[in-house]
């Protein structure tokens, strides 16, 4: 009897090792490449408007040798995107530009708007991944710094975006002019969110746009509560990747690396906080750090979001 008992521990631990290597030969040697578009609609736009097609990128953490990454990249100018809001975190390598240059060159004269996370000023590094159920990690004391601002050239002199860095703009998209906003990572607390009043004030002046936008890298609440009150319309986030490693059919992520609900890390939902309610997307975002080479149940990707008109009142909803 002990020596089958034996037997049948032996077994089970063998097929849980199967598994497990199953798992890491999914992980990351295949999904991690499998890239994919989500779409999503939403009526926000005045009534008549015509449809404004918006590409939301994150989270690359490029690196040079990337090369099926850059490809699949350099292929979403195929959708042709009226609007490209880029999330941050762009650089995985401290020649991680080279790489994005191919990756981004398609989508040059396309109006743009970016913001900065911390992977956009500093290289990663390696870190203990059961440490993310502790919480939001710690800022690393040691660093390798990247040229900053050699990306922020390339994606405003060369590709014409807009930087929302504590900041704000104008932009005409579709014919419509569209007021956006942002911060830069609150992850590492760099998030100004006091400026934004008085900048989106003299912005908006005796004439708002006909779309209000707001764009933070990491999406903390405290980002989230303070977009909806000055009046973001759609709200777009990056930085947890939505998981990275998630459990198949599980509505939540495990971890996000912020205090968002868990539920909202990845995809379009709802935020609602100073009695509004406005669309948020999370994008799970592209890549992943160099020293974390896997996706499990949580495919890269990027999100297409078609802007349509509202219904008018009294017309009906087909």
């Amino acid at each position: 009897m002990p020596a089958t008992g034996s037997r049948a521990a032996l077994t089970a631990l063998a097929a849980v090792g199967a598994v497990g290597a199953a798992v890491a030969v999914w992980g990351i040697g295949i999904e991690r490449y499998l890239f994919t578009v989500r779409r999503h609609e939403l009526r926000v736009l005045p009534p008549g408007s015509a449809s404004v097609k918006v590409l939301h990128v994150s989270d690359a953490h490029m690196a040079p040798w990337q090369t099926r990454k850059q490809q699949w990249m350099a292929a979403l100018a195929s959708l042709e995107p009226d609007l490209v809001v880029n999330t941050g975190d762009n650089l995985g390598h401290v020649d991680g530009l080279r790489g994005l240059r191919r990756a981004f060159d398609p989508l040059r004269g396309i109006p743009g708007v970016f913001v900065h996370g911390s992977n956009d000023h500093a290289a990663p590094t390696p870190r203990n991944p059961l440490k993310y159920f502790r919480g939001p990690s710690n800022v690393k004391r040691r660093i390798e710094p990247l040229d900053t601002q050699a990306l922020d050239g390339y994606l405003t002199d060369e590709l014409g975006w807009a930087d929302l860095n504590n900041a704000a703009t104008a932009l005409e998209v579709g014919g419509l002019r569209v007021d956006a906003f942002g911060v830069s990572d609150a992850h590492r607390e760099w998030d100004r969110l006091e400026v934004l009043p008085g900048l989106l004030e003299d912005l908006r002046g005796d004439e708002p746009g006909a779309l209000t936008i707001g764009v933070t890298h990491a999406p903390y609440r405290r980002v989230l509560d303070a977009f909806t009150g000055l009046g973001a319309e759609v709200i777009f986030g990056g930085h947890t990747h939505g998981g990275q490693v998630r459990v198949p059919f599980l509505e939540a992520a495990l971890v996000a690396n912020c205090d968002i609900p868990l539920r909202q890390a990845r995809g379009l939902s709802e935020w609602t906080a100073c009695g509004r309610t406005v669309p948020l997307n999370v994008s799970a975002g592209l890549g992943h750090s160099i020293y974390a080479p896997v996706r499990f149940a949580c495919r890269p990707e990027a999100s297409l979001i078609t802007l349509l008109p509202r219904f008018e009142a009294g017309s009906e909803i087909g």
